[in-house]
């Protein structure tokens, strides 16, 4: 089924939900309609014909008490006999009353019955009764008796009519009421067969309407994503789903625009990298060596000739002397600059404690030189190539013993967990670092000091930053270390957690 006019969602799940609510609200009238039916009928049943037979009963009841009481009181004259009469008349008058309010004058009965009562009272109780009033109990005229008894026969046949015909108005309302039942019931049965038939109607409307292009759209948009950028997107369906594919075509072909730039990007790259290969070759070798003569001579002329040539000579040849080593060290750190992340070997997991433990070592004169004292923490081991996060650590302690303040150095190098890396400290007390220079210092070749005040080429920084990003962290400058004498420098940098190790970690923990 398509949409006409490509309907939007939106409209789709309007026309949905209204069509559901339509026929509910059908449903739900026609079961308040039911139950209605249903509560007329036994409210007839149970508070009006029931009731009503009850009432014929107590009619019936009032009418013999006064024919008793009549009875008697021809028996034996005695007024305590003729009481029942009395009562009678009344509880005949509430009965009847009751019996008219309930079902009404069930087929003209309740007016026959109190017309011939009257008269069965008037021809033959009342006479009878003044008579023994008068006369005392003699035997009363058997026409009297026998006027008597046709009257109340007649009165008899009567009630028994109106109970019969209440009681057919009792099985016709227990009748009504059974059917009203049957009505709500298949009414409520009904109406779920038809909620579950049209729900899962228009859930499947629904479906293939709505999710059934969504699905069509994810797949292509995953064969796509796969790296068939050339694959092109045809949506059907809503609006929406049709817009989102045009989104998603337009997006593809920017991708593939980008991905020609890339193309020419990658290729003027690998000849820039090639271009480097060269440098870098010319740099090692042919560079080199011109530059190993000129300083082999300059201090060849400065042992042979020195002090034999004026003062101004002998500082000429001294200039040419450091010249020519401060080149070669340039020359040999930018080699080793340009070789990180270019000359790959394989990593390994390297034990951090073994390669500061070396550092240290090495550095045993220049620490008992200075008083300086190191306070090192027990480091993880991490995965990476040893020379150059040894160089990383070598940098960042020689800085600490090479820029110390007045005090003996204290260098801290501590580590602790960051996530999914370690987070590293190489902190000292020594002379600092001004905030505003914290980017400065890891550009390449950039110096806060004079070369003649502090050894150096201004590369250790630089490097230090190639090495940590090169194994997938950062490094960065903790200025004012110590917030009192606003003195001393830490730096901070992070390495990936090897995730076999911290495993393995934690299955000697439990």
């Amino acid at each position: 089924m398509k949409l006409p006019e490509r309907w939007p969602a939106g409209r789709v799940l309007i026309v949905v939900v209204t069509v559901l609510l339509a026929m509910t609200a059908v449903a739900v009238a026609s079961t308040v309609l039911a139950l209605d039916t249903l509560g007329d009928a036994r409210t007839r049943s149970v508070d009006q014909v029931e009731p009503a037979g009850r009432s014929a009963k107590d009619l019936n009841r009032a009418l013999l008490d006064q024919e008793t009481g009549v009875r008697g009181f021809v028996l034996t004259g005695e007024n305590d006999f003729l009481q029942p009469y009395l009562d009678g008349r009344k509880a005949e008058a509430d009965a009847a009353e009751s019996v008219r309010a309930l079902v009404g004058d069930v087929n003209g009965g309740v007016s026959r019955i109190e017309t011939l009562a009257g008269q069965w009272r008037a021809q033959y109780a009342d006479p009878t009764i003044a008579s023994i009033r008068q006369t005392g109990p003699v035997s009363t005229p058997t026409q009297d008796i026998d006027r008597g008894k046709v009257l109340f026969d007649q009165l008899r046949g009567e009630i028994e009519a109106l109970q019969s015909d209440i009681g057919a108005l009792s099985r016709q309302s227990r009748d009504d009421l059974g059917h009203a039942a049957k009505v709500v019931l298949w009414l409520l049965i009904g109406m779920g067969v038809l909620l579950v038939v049209v729900i899962g109607g228009l859930s499947l409307l629904l479906y293939r309407l709505l999710i059934t292009p969504l699905e069509g759209l994810a797949e292509q948009v995953r064969q796509v994503a796969s790296g068939d950028f050339r694959h092109e997107i045809d949506a059907h369906g809503p609006r929406e789903t049709v817009m989102l594919g045009e989104d998603v075509n337009q997006m593809r072909h920017r991708i593939v625009l980008e991905l020609a730039t890339l193309d020419e990007a990658k290729t003027e790259l690998q000849r820039s990298n090639a271009e480097l290969e060269q440098f870098a070759y010319v740099a090692s070798h042919d560079l080199q060596e011109p530059l190993r003569k000129v300083a082999s001579f300059c201090q060849l002329l400065q042992r042979r000739y020195g002090g034999q040539l004026d003062e101004r000579a002998d500082q000429y040849i001294q200039f040419a002397v450091d010249g020519a080593k401060r080149m070669q060290g340039l020359i040999n750190d930018l080699l080793a600059f340009s070789r990180v992340g270019r000359i790959t070997r394989e990593q390994t997991v390297v034990d951090l404690n073994e390669i500061v433990r070396q550092i240290v070592d090495n550095y045993s004169e220049r620490i008992e030189e200075t008083g300086a004292r190191l306070e090192i923490a027990e480091l993880p081991s991490v995965r990476g190539e040893a020379s150059l996060l040894s160089a990383v650590f070598q940098n960042l302690i020689s800085n600490a013993l090479k820029f110390k303040g007045e005090e003996a150095p204290v260098i801290h190098v501590e580590v602790e967990p960051d996530g999914e890396m370690w987070k590293f400290s190489v902190r000292d007390n020594g002379i600092g670092i001004e905030p505003e220079y914290a980017d400065r210092i890891f550009v390449i070749f950039q110096r806060l000091h004079p070369k003649d005040a502090y050894p150096g080429t201004g590369i250790g920084l630089a490097m230090c930053r190639k090495i940590v990003e090169y194994h997938g962290g950062t490094i960065w400058l903790k200025t004012q270390v110590d917030p009192e004498t606003n003195s001393g420098t830490s730096f901070e940098f992070t390495l990936p957690v090897v995730p076999e190790l911290v495993a393995q970690v934690e299955e000697v923990d439990v």
